[in-house]
């Protein structure tokens, strides 16, 4: 999508988020990159509201937090398969005669980091996250909005384990994953992805990773199907998947166990009796992407997200200017609150301000007069249900500070 300010993509439903994404100002995509959307400061509240909450979920829980670079030499992804499996859809380039790759997974370079050091048992699991860009080279032909792009960020987690930890970790990771999909009320469906005809490893390892996973799925109760060869080449995994408006089906969260990797890069920890042993590796995603996720979201909730991830939360409209200094004082208190909010001040009628921001999809609309300012209070609008009557500021605050998620 590449279209001038005013003008929507054409021959799209009203619900596809490109078209909900410019008319409510969330971002944009421009021909000097294609397959990589501009996120506008609206579409950067939503982003930042789901890395806080994923950030907050994976305190919770025990992950510590890393960043790798973007571009690494080639050698790196020989290393992990990768290259053999996957250099078709990455970025290469020559720095110093030498070939490099914009990264497109986060797990190779991760590797890095728990090998850095000697690792003891005492350590293990050892759960390291990542919220890290990613370059895949899509071909043009299938970049469509949010839902499919070349440049990428995702949440990425990889946990160490002990092979008796292996399910206790798994059924963690799937728990979390499904706490965050139950908060936003998301219909998800569950797969185990298995062996596809190009992987790594042995057939009875395999076997038994996929009957590890199956195990998993049974202990958290969540139904599942097989999808046969699906896997990805070191390992089999878990898929969450849901359905988009036009009923086409996408992962967005993803658990996979992998033995692959441990021993492509040789990671080791000591155990009690003081001789190395090989880990098992977890790579864990919530979102998938955080542009697939939102694009998903946008469409989902027509565009009418919930509180907490809405980009303006809250609207203030001024029936006249003689109730500006009162308008003022609820701003500064719902700011104070955290609480993302405009104050539409234009010499406009109230009835164009209430439709206008109707469109844009903010939760509350306060309506403020001169009979709220003089009784202290604000005229309350809910999007979808209408006027539901006057409150006092602060009822109003403790409702919606109760909307909140972190």
């Amino acid at each position: 999508m590449n279209t001038k300010k005013g003008q929507e993509p054409k021959e799209l439903p009203e619900n596809d988020h490109r078209v909900l994404g410019q008319r409510m100002d969330l971002f944009s995509f421009h021909d000097v990159s294609p397959g990589a959307p501009f996120w506008h400061p609206k579409g950067m509240a939503i982003f930042k509201e789901l890395e806080k909450y994923v950030r907050h979920l994976q305190d919770e829980h025990g992950y510590l937090e890393i960043s790798t670079p973007i571009m690494v030499k080639k050698k790196l992804f020989e290393q992990s398969g990768h290259w053999k499996f996957f250099k078709d859809d990455m970025f290469r380039l020559k720095v110093d005669k030498e070939e490099y790759a914009l990264k497109p997974m986060n797990c190779p370079e991760t590797t890095l980091v728990y090998s850095h050091t000697k690792r003891s048992y005492r350590e293990l699991p050892l759960r390291l996250a990542e919220i890290g860009r990613l370059h895949r080279n899509e071909l043009s032909g299938v970049l469509g909005g949010l839902l499919r792009v070349r440049q990428i960020t995702m949440d990425d987690a990889h946990i160490f384990c002990r092979r008796d930890q292996i399910k206790s970790e798994l059924v963690g990771a799937l728990k979390l994953i499904q706490k965050f999909y139950q908060r936003l009320g998301l219909p998800v469906t569950y797969g185990l992805a298995t062996r596809p005809k190009k992987a790594l490893g042995d057939v009875k390892t395999w076997k038994d990773t996929e009957n590890t996973l199956a195990e998993a799925l049974k202990e958290v109760g969540l139904p599942y199907k097989i999808l046969e060869g699906d896997g990805a080449f070191y390992g089999p995994k878990i898929h969450f998947d849901i359905k988009d408006s036009l009923e086409r089906t996408w992962t967005i969260g993803t658990a996979q166990l992998d033995f692959q990797m441990p021993e492509q890069f040789n990671l080791e920890y000591i155990d009690e009796n003081g001789k190395p042993q090989r880990p098992a590796m977890i790579h864990r995603a919530i979102f998938g992407s955080f542009e697939r996720f939102i694009g998903i979201l946008i469409e989902h909730f027509n565009g009418a997200l919930p509180f907490w991830l809405s980009p303006v939360q809250v609207a203030i409209l001024p029936i006249n200017d003689k109730v500006t200094n009162y308008c003022s004082e609820i701003a500064a208190k719902l700011s104070r609150a955290d609480i993302r909010l405009w104050t539409d001040d234009r010499n406009e009628s109230i009835g164009k301000k209430i439709r206008e921001s109707e469109m844009q999809k903010i939760p509350y609309l306060l309506v403020i007069g001169d009979r709220e300012a003089t009784s202290n209070t604000v005229s309350v609008r809910e999007h979808g249900k209408g006027d539901v009557g006057a409150q006092d500021i602060d009822k109003f605050l403790e409702q919606v500070y109760n909307l909140r998620v972190v």
